[in-house]
């Protein structure tokens, strides 16, 4: 099995409450007038590196406003992680119940049950139990069996997942659940709240996911490269950030088999991998939306995601077909 981060071919082309998707929210960017000084600050999690780019005339208040951010990003790492033992998911996982959870796990979790709602359970995060099963055959070598798929479907299903400010529950033994297709874009979002708090106009967010805080030097807009799903080296799409989040989920950032048949993305329906797509991007008004409609999209194919992304005010998206095919949204602007 091979794991990859979620990839984009990034800008070398060119704290309150956040709860529940807000469907509806976009930003205007502020526009830089002059070249600023550039700062950065990288640090581990999810997995990854993340990385922090800030425009601003004080290196003081821009180291303060980085280090700040990283420390946020990994605390939400810290309670939503499948790798750290002491984390409240994994706690959550093995014990079926949680009491008394930190305040953004429930954000991300009552923002998962809505997306599962409104995708009529293509997203789901109770899918852990289908990434259990392939984990363990591909590490003894295959596929698992029709009837470890079976059993691990029958622990699959949003609506026995029970989410409360004062108590998160798994209907029974066995369940399990994973934010990984909602956690590095809430992140993002977290991050750059408190970038803003620290008085910050013009920022990159490299989570997994991305964001953007105003915009390049000199009013330039940050300019990010969708990578081609079937070659890690070439561009699918160049894009001039607006203030949006962006998000890509695809087939090859880990999979079980080379022909990316099957991989890291679940179909609760069919207990195994969506046949149609390859890569899925997403523009969205938060980090969140954009990580958890990636992840959707990938489940929905191209007809059912392009018709929600045309109901969904500031969400556009590119959808790139195992065959090669693309569909994007009428509001998904490439940059020349």
């Amino acid at each position: 099995m091979l794991m990859k981060r979620r990839t984009l071919i990034s800008a070398s082309l060119g704290l309150g409450a956040l709860g529940v998707l807000a469907w509806s929210r976009r930003e205007a960017a502020p526009a830089a007038t002059a070249a600023l000084p550039r700062h950065e600050g990288s640090a581990r999690a999810f997995g990854t590196t993340v990385h922090l780019t800030v425009l601003h005339p004080d290196e003081a208040v821009a180291r303060t406003a980085i280090d700040a951010a990283l420390a946020e990003v990994k605390a939400v790492d810290a309670l939503m992680s499948l790798r750290q033992d002491g984390s409240q998911l994994v706690r959550l996982n093995r014990n079926g119940v949680f009491d008394s959870p930190d305040a953004r796990f429930v954000a991300v979790l009552q923002a998962g049950q809505e997306l599962a709602r409104m995708t009529g359970g293509a997203f789901d995060l109770t899918v852990q139990p289908l990434w259990n099963a392939f984990e363990a055959a591909h590490e003894a070598g295959g596929l698992p069996d029709a009837a470890t798929l079976a059993a691990a479907r029958a622990k699959v299903g949003w609506q026995r997942l029970k989410v409360s400010a004062e108590r998160v529950t798994l209907a029974e033994a066995g369940m399990g659940i994973t934010v990984n297709g909602l956690a590095q874009g809430y992140a993002a979002d977290r991050a750059r709240a408190v970038l803003l708090q620290h008085g910050i106009a013009h920022a990159l967010l490299d989570t997994g996911e991305f964001a953007t805080i105003g915009a390049k030097d000199e009013g330039r807009p940050w300019m990010l490269g969708v990578r081609d799903p079937r070659d890690a080296e070439a561009v699918a799409a160049r894009l001039a950030m607006d203030g949006r989040a962006l998000s890509t989920s695809g087939d090859y950032e880990t999979f079980f088999t080379p022909d990316f048949v099957h991989h890291h993305i679940f179909d609760p329906a069919a207990g195994d991998s969506p046949t149609q797509l390859a890569s899925v991007t997403v523009l969205a008004p938060t980090g969140l939306q954009a990580d958890g409609l990636s992840t959707a999209f990938m489940v929905m194919g191209a007809e059912r995601s392009l018709a929600m992304a045309e109901r969904l005010d500031g969400v556009d998206a590119l959808l790139i077909a195992k065959d090669g095919r693309r569909w994007t949204s009428r509001g998904f602007t490439t940059a020349a």
